[in-house]
């Protein structure tokens, strides 16, 4: 079982930066690579970034890549996703979760490659 906290969400206007953070407990060394997701309402869940815990290996979605940076502590077996340059259409909730098969690509963009999710962190972006 692997745990997952996030923390960070809130209220920003547009053009404004957030960053996010993802603590994880409990088997956090069968953990192989975390990623970031979005949801937002009637929608399926988006992919945002990912990286892995070993190399830093890092995948962007299209979107994310140039405004969003993700990056890891391995010390504190935390990740963070700083967001930068917030549009409205940003807005969701931020999902961090944890991806346990050591095979393929780490940093998958699929769902439901993961395994482990936290509870999810709102971010609002305000025109």
């Amino acid at each position: 079982q692997v745990n997952l906290a996030e923390s960070g969400g809130g209220l920003v206007q547009d053009g404004g930066s957030l960053m996010l953070s993802c603590t994880a407990s409990g088997r956090t060394y069968s953990s192989k690579a975390m990623g970031w997701f979005r949801q937002t309402p009637g929608k399926e869940r988006e992919f945002v970034a990912a990286i892995s815990w070993s190399s830093g290996d890092t995948n962007y979605a299209d979107f994310a890549s140039g405004r969003f940076f993700v990056f890891r502590d391995n010390d504190e077996n935390t990740v963070y996703l700083q967001m930068n340059s917030l549009k409205p259409e940003d807005t969701a909730v931020y999902y961090c979760a944890s991806h346990l098969d050591p095979s393929g690509r780490l940093t998958t963009s699929n769902a439901y490659e993961y395994d482990y999710w936290g509870q999810g962190t709102q971010v609002t972006v305000s025109s």
